[in-house]
This record gives C-alpha cells, sequence and structure tokens, in this order.
C-alpha cells in the first residue's frame, strides 16, 4: 500500500460568509472503474482512509452469500437495513426488531451499543412517551443484525460477533479484500463507532470496491447476482439506508438507477454508479459532513447522474445555504474550483 503523499489535499469546498470565503475543508476524490482505473480525482487517491460506514453495502455481501438471507427468508427491506446508516426512526426500530425476533434473538443480543435517535422528531417523541434509546437505535443496527444472522446460520457463537477473530468478521475482511482487489493482511485496523474491526484502505480501492458492484461483469456468477440484489434492495427502500430529510435517501430517490449511496463517519462517502460502472470515494481530511455531502453531490452532478428535475429537487445539497440562528441566509457553501473542474 502506498504511503500518503506529504502535500496538502486540494480545497474542495469554501463557505462563504458575506464577500469573502470564511473557512474551507480540504479533501481527495476517486472516481474508479471496476479494473481500478482512475476516469477522475482530486488529491491523493492512494492515501489510507478508514471507510467507515460507508463500506456497509461490500460487508453486507457475506449475508447473501453464506445463504443466511435466503435461510431465514429476509427481504429487500432487511437487505436495505443491513447496508444501513439510520436514523433511529419508527419503520427503522420496528422492522430491526421484527428481524432479530424472527431470528430468535432480541436487542440484548447486539453488541453495537446504544445512542439516540439521529432523527429529532423521533428522537423528542421517544423522550416525550417516557422511552430511552436502545442499541435498535444505532444507526447500525441492521448491519450487526445481519452479522447475528450470518452467525446463527453458520452455527457460530453470536456473543463476540464484533471481535476481529470471530468468523463473522473475517469473512467480512476476506470479501472486502476481494472486492477492493488488495491482500489487507498487514493493512492498519482499529475499532468502528459500532464496535467493529475497521480496516484502512487507499481511497482508490474503496472506490473500485464500489465500482465493483456497479459492474460486477468480473466477478463470480453468485457475487454479481448478490450485488445487485443490495443495489437492488437500497433504491426500494432509501429511506430504510438513511431517513427521512437525509441526502443519502433524498439522492437515491431523485436519482433512481442512477446512483447507491453510502456515507461514512469522518468525512467519508462512496458510492456505486451502476449506469456508468464506476465507484466513487471521497475523504474530507477534517471529516466535516457538511462538506462530505456537497463534495459528493458535485461530484454525481459532474458525472451526470442527475435530470434537471433531479437537480432542482436536490438544490438543498447541491448549494445549501448557511443560515443565521433566526433562520436568514447569511452565506453558502459551495464547490471550490477543483470539484467544479473534475
Amino acid at each position: 500500500m502506498t504511503a500518503p503523499c506529504d502535500e496538502p489535499s486540494p480545497i474542495l469546498v469554501e463557505i462563504i460568509r458575506g464577500a469573502m470565503v470564511e473557512s474551507f475543508h480540504r479533501g481527495a476524490v476517486a472516481v474508479v472503474d471496476a479494473a481500478g482505473k482512475v476516469a477522475r480525482s482530486a488529491g491523493d487517491v492512494d492515501r489510507l482512509v478508514y471507510p467507515r460506514s460507508a463500506l456497509k453495502p461490500i460487508q453486507a455481501l457475506p449475508l447473501i452469500e453464506t445463504g443466511a438471507a435466503d435461510g431465514v427468508g429476509l427481504g429487500p427491506e432487511e437487505l436495505a437495513l443491513a447496508c444501513a446508516s439510520h436514523r433511529g426512526e419508527p419503520p427503522h426500530i420496528e422492522k430491526v426488531a421484527a428481524w432479530l425476533a424472527k431470528i430468535g434473538l432480541g436487542e440484548a443480543d447486539l453488541e453495537c451499543g446504544v445512542h439516540p435517535p439521529r432523527h429529532e422528531a423521533s428522537y423528542a417523541a421517544l423522550l416525550r412517551a417516557g422511552g430511552a434509546p436502545s442499541q435498535l437505535h444505532n444507526n447500525c443496527s441492521g448491519k450487526h443484525a445481519g452479522f447475528l444472522t450470518t452467525a446463527l446460520w453458520r452455527r457460530e457463537p453470536t456473543h463476540g460477533y464484533i471481535e476481529s477473530d470471530h468468523p463473522v468478521q473475517r469473512r467480512v475482511a476476506e470479501t472486502v479484500g476481494e472486492m477492493a482487489g488488495l491482500d489487507l493482511s498487514r493493512a492498519p485496523r482499529g475499532r468502528d463507532g459500532c464496535g467493529i474491526p475497521v480496516i484502512a484502505l487507499p481511497l482508490r480501492a474503496l472506490a473500485r470496491a464500489m465500482a465493483r458492484l456497479a459492474d460486477p461483469s468480473g466477478l463470480s456468477q453468485q457475487r454479481r447476482t448478490t450485488a445487485k440484489r443490495l443495489l437492488d434492495a437500497m433504491a426500494a427502500a432509501p429511506l430504510l439506508v438513511d431517513g427521512s430529510g437525509g441526502m443519502t435517501a433524498t439522492l437515491m430517490s431523485v436519482a433512481g438507477a442512477a446512483v447507491r449511496l453510502k456515507p461514512g463517519a469522518e468525512g467519508v462517502f462512496a458510492a456505486a454508479l451502476p449506469s456508468l460502472g464506476l465507484g466513487v470515494a471521497l475523504k474530507i481530511d477534517d471529516g466535516g459532513a457538511r462538506a462530505a455531502e456537497l463534495a459528493m453531490a458535485t461530484v454525481l452532478d459532474r458525472l451526470g447522474c442527475f435530470t434537471a428535475e433531479a437537480r432542482s429537487a436536490l438544490a438543498p445539497f447541491l448549494a445549501p445555504p448557511l443560515k443565521t440562528v433566526a433562520g436568514r441566509e447569511a452565506g453558502r457553501l459551495q464547490p471550490a474550483a477543483m470539484l467544479q473542474s473534475l
């Protein structure tokens, strides 16, 4: 794996207040085909990044390939939740709870930890009802339900499924390496926010893994079928992959078959573009989610993924305003020259 470049990353996003640039975000972008050829780029695409939740569609492949998904009767909604970073709205919680009940497990079997719903109205409603957040509200609870399902199907321990030496995580790591086209045995590793192992990849390799979902023609017949099922599930249920008002759900809803999108923590985004056979990965250096959203929306726009009607619906994400506390417009976020010329 290539060592990171010492040169500073290019500025990708600028924050304009009044007549001047107040702040900016640096980062890198890779647009790659299934063979690993870089079609467009900005910054150091060989830099190592932790993909975080942007990798969930790749991590979900073994759920189908082990036979677990069909063995317990999972449908597109559960497959979408396996790829999700959801917002903890009632449909997310209810469907994950029902999934766990279907396999004879419950919330206590999840090892993802507890955090409040990210959907503010749902959190407020939960508190008004005298409830408290549970592991079901964790944005990764669907992914963890998938891990538990695979472990049960393969008659493996369900306790400790988040550890790197557990068969579930060994399969995931092997699958990630196959899709990225890399030997990850010496790759830097850490622990993700939900507790599972996280493995560093070059940004271009993350983009290639997504490209191979978009264009699986070079993969085995089983993996081609699996990739299509996961992408179809994400397209069929974008609100389960994300949540109400989120850019991921909104963009996939209006872009139709053109885009499958997945954000990750710390300013990471990845996309599979089936109509173009390309994958996209980006990383904002300072981890800023606001910059990552605008950068990804801009890249997809530059790649021709949006119709005029879609661009209009996506205006809040393509040209996000900067507002005062009282709601008055005070400025804007805009793509820097590097992104505009990508």
